[in-house]
Order: structure tokens, then C-alpha cells, then sequence
């Protein structure tokens, strides 16, 4: 791509290509705009692709829940139209405690039939197993657990670039790679777009830098208390080739999504993981995992917060998660194929942020760590506010 000589212009122009920027993109195509997506590197690298791939609609609540509905409906269809692999399978939450079998029993009773639907130890225990005809697989603990029927799947690593790459080849959309957002403007009509190729003229720009904020909008940044969420990740091979289609959540799960968190039994499974597994609790645990189509199994994670984030990961924090992961597997220990520290924007304040930064530039950043879950929901009203 050359540098561009003469202004392009635009309705809308997208800066950033993860699934915050693509999603933005996608509803202003669906509404007839004119698009300009551009990113500074020459394909999504950031959370979008350093994740789980999990859509975790059934564990948000109030507002969340419903943004997440929206984003699931969105998910499906661009999987069909853009040719992206995903899966209605659900997630499946593991018990191994009294206290947390009372949240999820707690949580089943408060939505529809069907939605959290709970099963007994030898259902949980299938459900984690290779197919229907192999015998039961898991690790001895399970009490039982939920099925959570709305959650979807992705493959993050997929996804991402073939929704942008479909979003390129739609009329009215162009990608511009390899290119930076330097600021705008100019009023009005006359509001000009900075970027490293030269300037853009969009009635409505739409920064979604992520965590990365800061380095554009520090004021922001700093106003909307957003910080940097690091994340112990690994690829893991999958125990005897095993096959598991939900996505697979544990009790320091039930503490950090909401739907679970908020329930009367949440109080005493904290209490009971400080106790018994305060070493999970000291790393901030979310132990989980999802099965990508190729079979392997992408596995975490830890959290840690900070402006700026050392590139350092801490190897017992990784061999507590993989014995965590194995624990629910039911496995000594797992084969480790890949690792990687990931990174995402949170806040203490907010679950995301869309915030007029700039005369005609609004900023939007998803702050609580379900950006794939809640991005098109987003997206939806972002334009209904600004269109």
C-alpha cells in the first residue's frame, strides 16, 4: 500500500481492526455508510486473537446480558456470511464444591427453563469427555455443574482476520493496514483525520484502540481509570486426542462473572476460595479453557494490573493453571504447546467506555474483559447514538 495523495473521505472511519473496531465497522456497512477501517499493524495481534474465543453471554447480567444477546445474534451471522468457524454449544460450569454448586443452582433458578440447566457429576463429567460413546473423563471432584446454552464459540485466531478480511471486500468498506491514527482535526464538515497515509475526511471517526488508549487519549485514559489487564495463557494439547464442545468454566469463575457473582451464594464460595485456594485467588485465577477445531486447547489464565505491564510471565503462575486445568481434566499433567502473556483494557469504574473524545470522535473500549461477548452490542449503540 502506497501513502494516499489526495484526501479520502468517509462516513465513518474505524481505527483499530480487533473485534471492537470490526464490530463498529460491520454495523455501520449493515446501515448503508461508507466505511474506512485502519490499523497499525497488518493484522489483529491484540486481545482479540490473544483469548479464549468464548462468547460468554449467559454469565453476564442487567445491561451486559443484554448487549451480550445482541452480540450473539451478530456472531452467528457473520460466521455464516464471512465463512468463520463458530459453535452454539454452549459452556459447560464445573462444580467441585458445595458452595459452588449452590451458585449455580442459585443462578439456574433465576433465569428461564433451560437456560442454566444443571446436571449431575456424570453429566458434567460426559460433557468433558472425547464423544458420547467413550466412557466418562474428568477429574474426580466434579459434584456436578451447569450447561450454559446461549454461550458461543470462535476460534480467535480465525475469526478475527476472516471477519476483517470479509468487511474488506463489501462495497463501501476499505482497510487500510499498516497505518497510524495521529489525531484530527477541523470542525463540522471540514473535520480531517490525521493518519500516517495522509488525511481522511469522515463525519464520524470511532477509535478503538483498547488498552492503548492511553497513548492517544492519556486524559481519558486516566479520567475513565483505564489500566492494563495482563493474562497468563497456554496452548495445550488435548488429553487423548479428547474432544469437548462447551467451553469449560470452574468455580474462580463464579467470582468473576457477574451473573455468578452477584448470586447470595457467591459470599460463601469467596470465602471458601480464600481459604482452600487462596493461591488461585492470589494470581487472580480464572481457571477455563476451550477446545479449538484443530483439537487443541487453549487454557488460562491469570490477571494482573498496571499502567504499563512488564513482558516477564512467572512460571509458577503457569504451572498452577495448567494443574488446574489437568485437575478438571482429569489428567496429571497437560502438554504444553504454546504460551503467551495477553493483554486487554479494564477499569475498576466501568465495564466499557464510549466517550466523545474529540469534536466528532468518540472513543470505545470494552474495560471488563468480554470484548469478544459484548463488542456488537456495543457497536449497535455507538451508531444509534451518533447516526
Amino acid at each position: 500500500m502506497t501513502t494516499v495523495s489526495a484526501i479520502a473521505e468517509c462516513d465513518v472511519l474505524i481505527v483499530g481492526a480487533g473485534i471492537v473496531g470490526l464490530a463498529h465497522a460491520a454495523e455501520a456497512q449493515r446501515r448503508g455508510l461508507t466505511v474506512l477501517i485502519i490499523d497499525r499493524d497488518s493484522r489483529a495481534v491484540g486481545a482479540s486473537v490473544q483469548n479464549f474465543g468464548h462468547c460468554c453471554i449467559t454469565a453476564q447480567s442487567g445491561d451486559l446480558l443484554e448487549l451480550a444477546h445482541v452480540a450473539r445474534e451478530r456472531w452467528l451471522h457473520f460466521s455464516e456470511v464471512a465463512g468463520f468457524w463458530s459453535t452454539t454449544s454452549g459452556a459447560l460450569a464445573v462444580a467441585r464444591s458445595g458452595e459452588e454448586l449452590a451458585v449455580l443452582d442459585e443462578l439456574s433458578a433465576s433465569r428461564e427453563r433451560g437456560e442454566v440447566e444443571l446436571v449431575g457429576a456424570s453429566g458434567a463429567l460426559q460433557l468433558l469427555s472425547r464423544d458420547d460413546g467413550d466412557a466418562p473423563s474428568g477429574g474426580p471432584r466434579i459434584l456436578g455443574g451447569a450447561l450454559l446454552r446461549d454461550d458461543v464459540r470462535v476460534d480467535p485466531r480465525e475469526a478475527v482476520g476472516t471477519l476483517a478480511g470479509w468487511l474488506g471486500a463489501q462495497p463501501g468498506v476499505t482497510v487500510w493496514w499498516r497505518t497510524s491514527y495521529l489525531g484530527s482535526s477541523g470542525d463540522g464538515d471540514d473535520r480531517l483525520v490525521r493518519t500516517s497515509r495522509g488525511a481522511v475526511r469522515a463525519a464520524r471517526t470511532i477509535v478503538c484502540a483498547g488498552h492503548n488508549l492511553d497513548y492517544l487519549y492519556p486524559d481519558v485514559a486516566a479520567e475513565f481509570a483505564i489500566e492494563r489487564c495482563g493474562l497468563q495463557m497456554a496452548l495445550i494439547e488435548a488429553p487423548g486426542g479428547r474432544r469437548i464442545s462447551p467451553a469449560v468454566l470452574t468455580g474462580t469463575s463464579m467470582l468473576r462473572y457477574p451473573a455468578f457473582s452477584e448470586t447470595a451464594a457467591a459470599g460463601e464460595l469467596r470465602s471458601t476460595m480464600l481459604s482452600e485456594h487462596g493461591d488461585l485467588v492470589s494470581i487472580g485465577a480464572n481457571v477455563m479453557f476451550t477446545q479449538r477445531p484443530d483439537g487443541s486447547i487453549i487454557a488460562g489464565d491469570s490477571h494482573v494490573y498496571d499502567q504499563t505491564l512488564d513482558a516477564f510471565t512467572t512460571e509458577a503462575t503457569s504451572e498452577l493453571l495448567l494443574r488446574s486445568v489437568g485437575e478438571v481434566l482429569g489428567v496429571d499433567e497437560v502438554r504444553v504447546v504454546e504460551r503467551w502473556q495477553g493483554v486487554y483494557a479494564s477499569s475498576s469504574r466501568q465495564p466499557y467506555l464510549a466517550v466523545e473524545v474529540a469534536p466528532n470522535v468518540t472513543a470505545v473500549s470494552i474495560t471488563s474483559g468480554v470484548g469478544m461477548t459484548i463488542s456488537f452490542g456495543v457497536a449497535v449503540r455507538t451508531l444509534d447514538d451518533l447516526v
